[in-house]
Protein backbone atom coordinates (compact mmCIF):
# COMPACT_ATOMS: atom_id res chain seq x y z
CA UNK A 1 0.00 0.00 0.00
CA UNK A 2 1.27 3.30 -1.06
CA UNK A 3 1.50 6.21 2.00
CA UNK A 4 0.32 9.52 1.57
CA UNK A 5 3.69 11.52 1.43
CA UNK A 6 4.03 13.48 5.23
CA UNK A 7 3.91 16.85 3.27
CA UNK A 8 0.61 15.68 2.19
CA UNK A 9 -0.55 14.75 5.32
CA UNK A 10 0.51 17.59 6.88
CA UNK A 11 -1.51 20.13 4.47
CA UNK A 12 -4.49 17.78 5.13
CA UNK A 13 -4.08 18.38 8.87
CA UNK A 14 -3.98 22.41 7.91
CA UNK A 15 -7.43 22.33 6.36
CA UNK A 16 -9.37 19.89 8.91
CA UNK A 17 -11.70 21.62 10.99
CA UNK A 18 -11.82 21.33 14.64
CA UNK A 19 -14.38 18.98 14.79
CA UNK A 20 -13.04 17.10 12.44
CA UNK A 21 -9.67 15.95 14.26
CA UNK A 22 -10.45 12.91 16.04
CA UNK A 23 -11.19 11.44 12.66
CA UNK A 24 -8.05 12.74 10.90
CA UNK A 25 -6.16 10.97 14.50
CA UNK A 26 -8.35 7.27 13.74
CA UNK A 27 -7.14 7.87 10.16
CA UNK A 28 -3.25 7.83 10.65
CA UNK A 29 -2.66 6.36 14.33
CA UNK A 30 -1.54 3.29 12.60
CA UNK A 31 0.30 5.09 10.35
CA UNK A 32 4.44 3.88 11.69
CA UNK A 33 6.30 6.69 10.48
CA UNK A 34 8.04 8.99 13.09
CA UNK A 35 6.64 11.85 10.87
CA UNK A 36 2.89 11.25 11.00
CA UNK A 37 2.92 10.11 14.80
CA UNK A 38 4.22 13.26 16.02
CA UNK A 39 1.42 15.02 14.08
CA UNK A 40 -1.39 12.64 15.65
CA UNK A 41 -0.17 13.06 18.78
CA UNK A 42 -0.15 17.06 18.58
CA UNK A 43 -3.77 16.84 17.01
CA UNK A 44 -4.63 14.83 20.25
CA UNK A 45 -3.26 16.91 22.37
CA UNK A 46 -5.11 20.14 20.27
CA UNK A 47 -8.58 18.56 20.96
CA UNK A 48 -7.95 17.42 23.89
CA UNK A 49 -7.17 21.43 24.39
CA UNK A 50 -10.10 22.09 22.52
CA UNK A 51 -12.53 20.12 25.06
CA UNK A 52 -11.18 22.01 28.00
CA UNK A 53 -12.02 25.27 26.40
CA UNK A 54 -15.57 24.14 25.73
CA UNK A 55 -16.12 22.80 29.40
CA UNK A 56 -14.52 26.15 30.71
CA UNK A 57 -16.64 28.62 28.71
CA UNK A 58 -20.02 26.03 29.72
CA UNK A 59 -19.14 27.24 33.37
CA UNK A 60 -18.72 30.89 32.58
CA UNK A 61 -22.22 30.96 31.15
CA UNK A 62 -23.24 30.14 34.75
CA UNK A 63 -24.95 33.04 35.50
CA UNK A 64 -26.61 33.70 32.13
CA UNK A 65 -28.32 30.11 32.47
CA UNK A 66 -29.27 31.05 35.98
CA UNK A 67 -30.86 34.33 34.69
CA UNK A 68 -32.07 32.86 31.61
CA UNK A 69 -36.02 33.53 31.87
CA UNK A 70 -34.61 37.56 31.32
CA UNK A 71 -34.43 37.84 27.04
CA UNK A 72 -31.79 40.40 27.04
CA UNK A 73 -28.75 39.84 29.23
CA UNK A 74 -26.13 42.40 29.39
CA UNK A 75 -22.46 42.35 30.14
CA UNK A 76 -21.03 45.14 31.64
CA UNK A 77 -17.49 45.95 32.12
CA UNK A 78 -14.49 48.66 32.34
CA UNK A 79 -11.19 49.16 31.84
CA UNK A 80 -8.75 52.75 32.46
CA UNK A 81 -9.44 53.27 36.03
CA UNK A 82 -6.46 53.25 37.13
CA UNK A 83 -4.05 55.24 34.51
CA UNK A 84 -2.95 59.10 34.62
CA UNK A 85 -3.89 59.78 31.35
CA UNK A 86 -7.00 58.69 28.74
CA UNK A 87 -10.10 58.00 29.39
CA UNK A 88 -11.90 55.58 31.31
CA UNK A 89 -13.81 53.18 28.91
CA UNK A 90 -16.82 50.69 29.22
CA UNK A 91 -18.06 48.08 27.51
CA UNK A 92 -21.70 46.91 27.79
CA UNK A 93 -22.49 43.24 25.34
CA UNK A 94 -25.25 41.18 25.30
CA UNK A 95 -24.51 37.73 23.56
CA UNK A 96 -27.10 35.50 21.92
CA UNK A 97 -28.27 32.56 24.29
CA UNK A 98 -26.78 29.83 22.06
CA UNK A 99 -23.17 31.79 22.01
CA UNK A 100 -20.32 29.69 20.77
CA UNK A 101 -17.50 32.14 20.92
CA UNK A 102 -14.38 30.26 22.91
CA UNK A 103 -11.87 31.60 24.74
CA UNK A 104 -13.65 34.59 26.40
CA UNK A 105 -11.62 35.84 29.62
CA UNK A 106 -11.00 38.36 31.70
CA UNK A 107 -9.17 40.64 29.07
CA UNK A 108 -5.87 41.18 31.44
CA UNK A 109 -5.53 37.11 31.28
CA UNK A 110 -5.46 37.29 27.27
CA UNK A 111 -2.82 38.23 24.91
CA UNK A 112 -3.29 41.34 22.98
CA UNK A 113 -3.23 39.81 20.04
CA UNK A 114 -6.32 37.48 21.55
CA UNK A 115 -8.03 40.32 22.38
CA UNK A 116 -8.05 41.72 19.05
CA UNK A 117 -9.14 38.04 17.19
CA UNK A 118 -12.17 37.80 19.55
CA UNK A 119 -13.44 41.76 19.70
CA UNK A 120 -13.67 40.80 16.05
CA UNK A 121 -15.65 38.03 16.97
CA UNK A 122 -17.54 39.56 19.64
CA UNK A 123 -18.64 42.58 17.45
CA UNK A 124 -20.26 40.04 14.43
CA UNK A 125 -21.60 37.51 17.05
CA UNK A 126 -23.43 39.76 19.53
CA UNK A 127 -26.92 40.76 19.45
CA UNK A 128 -25.94 43.92 20.73
CA UNK A 129 -22.70 46.12 21.82
CA UNK A 130 -22.10 49.48 23.51
CA UNK A 131 -18.86 51.63 24.36
CA UNK A 132 -19.14 54.50 26.78
CA UNK A 133 -16.32 56.69 27.07
CA UNK A 134 -15.42 59.43 30.08
CA UNK A 135 -12.46 62.13 29.48
CA UNK A 136 -9.89 63.61 31.72
CA UNK A 137 -11.60 66.44 32.27
CA UNK A 138 -14.84 64.64 33.60
CA UNK A 139 -12.92 62.09 35.60
CA UNK A 140 -11.32 65.73 37.50
CA UNK A 141 -14.37 67.16 37.91
CA UNK A 142 -16.70 64.00 39.11
CA UNK A 143 -13.85 61.77 40.60
CA UNK A 144 -12.92 58.64 38.70
CA UNK A 145 -15.95 56.33 40.60
CA UNK A 146 -18.54 58.83 39.46
CA UNK A 147 -17.17 58.64 35.85
CA UNK A 148 -16.81 54.93 35.66
CA UNK A 149 -20.80 54.32 36.71
CA UNK A 150 -20.89 57.48 33.57
CA UNK A 151 -19.04 55.79 30.94
CA UNK A 152 -21.52 52.77 31.95
CA UNK A 153 -24.62 54.00 31.86
CA UNK A 154 -23.69 55.73 28.26
CA UNK A 155 -22.62 52.20 27.23
CA UNK A 156 -26.03 50.76 27.90
CA UNK A 157 -27.62 53.72 26.31
CA UNK A 158 -26.02 52.95 23.26
CA UNK A 159 -27.76 49.36 23.38
CA UNK A 160 -30.48 47.95 20.74
CA UNK A 161 -32.35 46.29 21.47
CA UNK A 162 -32.09 47.18 25.45
CA UNK A 163 -31.39 45.12 27.82
CA UNK A 164 -33.85 43.57 30.93
CA UNK A 165 -30.76 42.20 32.93
CA UNK A 166 -26.81 43.58 33.39
CA UNK A 167 -24.55 41.46 35.02
CA UNK A 168 -21.65 44.01 36.08
CA UNK A 169 -18.20 43.32 37.10
CA UNK A 170 -18.60 43.99 41.07
CA UNK A 171 -20.16 47.36 41.35
CA UNK A 172 -23.36 48.30 41.22
CA UNK A 173 -24.24 51.48 38.48
CA UNK A 174 -26.54 54.25 39.97
CA UNK A 175 -29.30 55.84 38.22
CA UNK A 176 -30.17 52.83 36.01
CA UNK A 177 -33.81 51.18 36.50
CA UNK A 178 -32.64 47.75 34.58
CA UNK A 179 -31.75 44.98 37.23
CA UNK A 180 -28.33 44.81 37.82
CA UNK A 181 -26.28 41.80 39.56
CA UNK A 182 -23.16 42.35 40.52
CA UNK A 183 -20.57 39.58 40.62
CA UNK A 184 -17.19 39.80 42.14
CA UNK A 185 -14.27 38.96 39.72
CA UNK A 186 -17.19 39.02 36.84
CA UNK A 187 -15.12 39.65 33.95
CA UNK A 188 -13.57 35.81 34.56
CA UNK A 189 -17.05 34.22 35.98
CA UNK A 190 -19.51 35.39 33.24
CA UNK A 191 -19.11 35.18 29.61
CA UNK A 192 -21.03 38.44 29.10
CA UNK A 193 -18.80 40.21 31.37
CA UNK A 194 -15.48 39.01 29.92
CA UNK A 195 -17.16 39.82 26.37
CA UNK A 196 -17.78 43.39 27.81
CA UNK A 197 -14.29 43.86 29.04
CA UNK A 198 -12.58 42.65 25.57
CA UNK A 199 -14.26 45.28 23.61
CA UNK A 200 -13.25 47.94 26.35
CA UNK A 201 -9.72 47.07 26.65
CA UNK A 202 -9.35 46.88 22.96
CA UNK A 203 -11.26 50.34 22.39
CA UNK A 204 -8.73 51.80 24.92
CA UNK A 205 -5.81 50.53 23.45
CA UNK A 206 -6.39 51.59 20.05
CA UNK A 207 -7.09 54.85 20.99
CA UNK A 208 -4.05 55.47 23.54
CA UNK A 209 -2.28 53.90 20.87
CA UNK A 210 -2.92 57.13 18.38
CA UNK A 211 -2.46 59.31 21.13
CA UNK A 212 1.36 58.00 20.93
CA UNK A 213 1.22 59.96 17.73
CA UNK A 214 -0.02 63.16 18.85
CA UNK A 215 2.28 63.69 22.13
CA UNK A 216 5.02 61.35 21.67
CA UNK A 217 7.74 60.64 24.39
CA UNK A 218 5.02 59.45 27.16
CA UNK A 219 5.30 56.08 25.87
CA UNK A 220 1.07 55.79 25.61
CA UNK A 221 1.15 53.08 22.84
CA UNK A 222 2.97 50.87 25.49
CA UNK A 223 1.79 51.85 28.76
CA UNK A 224 -1.74 52.71 27.73
CA UNK A 225 -1.52 55.61 29.92
CA UNK A 226 -0.95 54.05 33.03
CA UNK A 227 2.33 55.31 35.08
CA UNK A 228 5.27 53.40 33.48
CA UNK A 229 8.89 54.46 34.96
CA UNK A 230 9.19 56.23 31.22
CA UNK A 231 5.83 57.72 31.70
CA UNK A 232 6.59 59.28 34.79
CA UNK A 233 10.16 60.64 33.86
CA UNK A 234 8.45 61.89 30.80
CA UNK A 235 5.57 63.69 32.59
CA UNK A 236 8.05 65.26 35.03
CA UNK A 237 10.59 66.79 32.33
CA UNK A 238 7.52 67.57 29.46
CA UNK A 239 5.14 68.43 31.83
CA UNK A 240 1.35 67.17 31.47
CA UNK A 241 -0.66 66.97 28.05
CA UNK A 242 -4.43 67.93 27.41
CA UNK A 243 -5.19 63.72 28.00
CA UNK A 244 -3.83 63.76 31.59
CA UNK A 245 -5.69 63.24 34.59
CA UNK A 246 -4.87 66.52 36.89
CA UNK A 247 -6.22 65.06 40.04
CA UNK A 248 -4.08 61.69 39.30
CA UNK A 249 -0.49 63.31 38.78
CA UNK A 250 -0.21 65.52 41.37
CA UNK A 251 2.97 63.89 42.89
CA UNK A 252 4.25 64.55 39.31
CA UNK A 253 4.06 67.54 38.44
CA UNK A 254 4.36 71.07 40.61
Amino acid sequence: MIQKPIGDIKEELKNTKQEQLMAFVKAYEQDARAGVQKLVAATVKKHEKYEKELIRTETLKKYEKEYDNYTYICGIDEVGRGPLAGPVVAGAVILPKDCDILYINDSKKLSAAKREELYDEIMEKAVATGIGMVGPERIDEINILQATYEAMREAIGKLSPQPDLLLNDAVTIPEVSIRQVPIIKGDAKSISIGAASIIAKVTRDRLMETYEDIYPGYGFASNKGYGSAEHIAALKKMGPTPIHRASFIKNFVS
